[in-house]
């Protein structure tokens, strides 16, 4: 089986991609089964650069908050900022301390350099500005699109000032409170002031969409799809607020459903504007359903992926990423009769498989599920080997 293996594995390269693929999609994903590792990051720095020089793609779009890629994008478009404080204030999940993301943004900014806008390259965030532990106050997002809105139409229109919603937001600490994660009872969502407001940022968002035609005019693109993430983001974190206060036994699955229909319509948002590499969890991009255990049980959803693909159809594609060990958080050399174990026995150090004739050449006799000693690795399911486009291996993950 090895051999058949190695006959249809190719080096980790956009030519190689390609190949697997029936045209170029607008959004190609790329997942990884664990976090904060450097080596997977570079893979995914040297195929994006590829993708930009050789297959036309402009946008790469990873698992930060949507608002805070904002800082981002404006340095490696217009050099706004240092690059320290763009690392800094520009990364959630302390994504900013990696050495191949700063890297990432500091080749951006190069490339940019003199260079038309037609022809930049675009970065954002597509998560929402969320933490497994709280979520963010909706004030950023829904002053700043009542900020687009009030200085571009006629006042009689607004459905409320500033002052009435800085009135109904109150202070931001009572939106980001941990206790509310676990303690419903602790949560602000379903107050008669968020209740309010939820119906503001949705006529606010109406009266962006109405006035479309003299926005884009009057400002440009690019302001109009500012204001447009800053009403999905409003939107969707008052919605997610609102069931954080519930107590029913669905609870946590619809806060994990909500979240990834937040990521999948800022992806969305990224497919329009051009070709994208995306960047997150294989979890938030394949197409299957997502699991996870949490404390009150088990809880499923479908990913940002399995939405988006619905949508996109071959315009979305999804590559998982698998790995063999990553030694210094316990993972050791994958057992032979796991799926991981098969490409391990590979000679190269990554390689990219094509996953609907791997899982043919499979047939019935599929490997093992991989069981993870450490928690924050989820080795790949060989169940749902075909619902991939590809499969890139990565043999050992050094320490970063």
């Amino acid at each position: 089986m090895a051999t058949d293996i190695k006959d249809i594995a190719h080096a980790v390269e956009a030519t190689a991609v390609m190949k697997l693929l029936p045209a170029r999609p607008r959004l190609l994903a790329l997942g990884e089964p664990t976090h904060g590792e450097d080596t997977l990051l570079d893979l995914r720095n040297e195929l994006f650069r590829q993708l930009v020089e050789q297959e036309g793609y402009r946008t790469i779009s990873i698992e930060s908050d949507c608002m805070m890629g904002l800082v981002v994008d404006a340095y490696v478009t217009s050099g706004t900022g240092t690059l320290d404080e763009v690392m800094e204030r520009g990364f959630s999940h302390g994504w900013g301390t990696s050495a191949a993301n700063r890297e990432l943004v500091r080749w951006m900014r190069a490339h940019n350099d003199g260079r038309p806008a037609s022809e930049q390259v675009r970065f954002a965030g597509f998560d929402g500005p969320l933490e497994i532990t709280h979520a963010a106050s909706p004030r950023q997002a829904l002053t700043a699109l009542h900020g687009c809105l009030s200085a571009q139409v006629d006042a009689d229109l607004l459905p409320c000032t500033a002052d009435t919603l800085d009135r109904l937001l109150g202070t931001d600490d009572r939106w980001t409170d941990p206790a509310a994660m676990m303690d419903p009872s602790q949560s602000v969502g379903q107050s008669a002031e968020t209740k309010e407001l939820r119906l503001l940022a949705d006529d606010l968002v109406a009266l962006l969409d109405a006035q479309t035609p003299h926005l884009i005019t009057a400002t440009s693109r690019d302001d109009w799809d500012r204001a447009r993430l800053y009403g999905r983001t409003a939107t969707g974190l008052l919605r997610y607020h609102y069931w954080m206060a519930d107590t029913s036994p669905a609870r946590m699955t619809r806060l994990c459903a909500l979240r990834d229909l937040m990521m999948a319509h800022n992806l969305l948002a990224v497919a329009a504007r051009g070709p994208a590499l995306i960047h997150a969890n294989n979890s938030h991009l394949q197409r299957e359903k997502s699991t996870m255990q949490m404390w009150q049980g088990p809880v499923e959803w479908w990913s940002a992926g399995a939405l988006v693909s619905a949508q996109l159809g071959e315009d979305y594609a999804f590559l998982a990423t698998a790995l063999g060990t990553i030694r210094h958080q316990g993972v050791d050399i994958p057992p032979p009769d796991t799926f991981e174990g098969l490409l391990y026995a590979l000679p190269e150090d990554r390689y990219v498989i094509d996953a609907r004739r791997l899982a043919t050449a499979l047939g019935d006799t599929r490997p093992a599920p991989r069981v993870s000693p450490w928690f924050g690795y989820a080795p790949l399911d060989p169940a749902h080997l075909a619902d991939s486009d590809g499969i890139v291996f990565v043999k050992d993950v050094q320490q970063s």
